[in-house]
């Protein structure tokens, strides 16, 4: 019988960011080449929400008050960057129009339309529930 750990499933808070004119900000971490939605790891004793701000902060240099957040549900996807993973992801809904700044681990930021988002390498969070459904 196959043993079902928990050891492989990575807990992450994401955030579903566009804009007033409905583009996507999709990022890349440094050394990777999959675009996905800004977020992370959600720490010990931290909720979604605060790992999602804390997140938005250290990759964007953004300040998000947890009140613009709007929770989409918990997603599960193939992780990108490590075979073998699985992620819960705790999406929310964020609409920007502030400048963001990729820092710490970002190598890139970029506001696509749904119709560019496809001519990029996605993860497959980002392409299975997020770009497939943007409206």
């Amino acid at each position: 019988m196959m043993q079902t750990s928990n050891a492989n499933v990575l807990k992450i808070a994401a955030a579903v960011v566009s804009d007033s004119t409905g583009r996507l900000l999709l990022v890349r971490k440094r050394n990777t080449s999959f675009f996905m939605q800004p977020g992370g790891k959600i720490d010990a004793g931290e909720t979604a929400l605060e790992a999602l701000c804390r997140e938005l902060n250290e990759e964007l240099g953004l300040i998000v008050n947890s009140d613009r957040l709007s929770p989409l549900g918990l997603y599960s996807a193939p992780a990108a960057n490590e075979l073998g993973v699985m992620l819960d992801a705790y999406l929310f809904s964020l609409v920007l129009d502030e400048r963001v700044t990729a820092a710490a681990e970002i190598a890139e930021a970029k506001w696509v339309t749904r119709e560019e988002a496809w001519q990029l390498p996605l993860a497959p969070l980002t392409k299975e529930h997020i770009v497939a459904n943007h409206h």
